[in-house]
């Protein structure tokens, strides 16, 4: 389970089951808390392994929680501080153990037995009551939260991002599938080979590549696939449709990207 609590008003701030600890938790966790609060002022998370820098090689994007995360905080203006001291964190460790206790009983008790059960019956039901009796309204105190960004723009900021190169078939590979690149009108972009794009995997799943500042969608391709002129039916060509594409708003810059990574690397390759 991940879990956000304020330190202001001990209110449950965002919570999120996932089959392990994972970098989509803490997605899901800090889009409640920008759809609900607003901006944070400040993280402050466990210096496990989860959050550390991953030096090798065959760190997955999904799995590199510290230059993703770190760098939707930065873009966010959100700072984050990591610590192994638990007594910095003691206000959250006692909302475990409280959920803890508490929360397994009433999930068995609502006949809850799948994770999106789960989810729905944590921000529905238990982190309201779970506020009415451990915290405080936060609506009587000052606040430190910056205005929320748009639903759109939490979507696209709150993202994996990979760095990848186009082949000689003008397509890349993204988590074992290939894509190609198209614009708002549907049409297929054909980037030569050895271009280089940074994949954008919104919160929603929607796929976009950055290539020179330009943003477009990824439609999935099957590669490699034989075909009988004389048994099967040719395909009748599909009307291309008109794609969302978002705007270059977002610092979906490779650049950008590529020395937030290498400052991470220098700073956790000495600790």
């Amino acid at each position: 389970m991940h879990l956000a609590i304020d330190n202001a008003t001990g209110n449950l701030v965002g919570a999120y089951f996932d089959w392990q600890e994972t970098l989509n938790g803490y997605y899901h966790v800090f889009e409640q808390i920008l759809r609900n609060y607003g901006i944070p002022y400040c993280f402050k998370t466990d210096n496990r392994t989860v959050f550390n820098y991953e030096t090798a090689k065959t760190k997955l994007e999904h799995k590199d929680v510290l230059t993703q995360f770190g760098y939707a905080c930065k873009t966010l203006g959100t700072n984050l501080v990591t610590t192994s001291v638990s007594q910095a964190k003691g206000m959250v460790e006692r909302a475990n153990q409280t959920v803890q206790s508490r929360l397994k009983m009433e999930l068995r008790l609502a006949g809850i037995n799948s994770l999106a059960g789960a989810n729905q019956y944590l921000t529905e039901t238990f982190v309201p009551a779970f506020n009415q009796l451990f915290g405080q309204d936060y609506h009587q105190f000052p606040t430190v939260f910056e205005t929320a960004p748009t639903p759109e723009k939490i979507n696209t900021t709150l993202a994996v991002l990979a760095s990848r190169i186009f082949d000689s078939g003008a397509t890349i590979a993204f988590k074992n599938k290939h894509y190609q690149a198209f614009d708002t009108a549907g049409k297929l972009i054909c980037f030569v080979k050895g271009t280089k794009g940074l994949v954008i995997q919104a919160l929603d799943g929607q796929l976009f590549i950055a290539v020179d500042e330009q943003v477009y969608a990824l439609t999935q391709v099957i590669k490699n696939v034989i075909v009988s002129t004389e048994i099967d039916l040719a395909a009748k060509p599909e009307k291309p449709k008109k794609k969302y594409i978002p705007p270059m708003s977002h610092p979906w810059k490779q650049a950008s990207f590529l020395a937030q990574q290498k400052r991470a690397h220098e700073k956790h390759k000495y600790v």
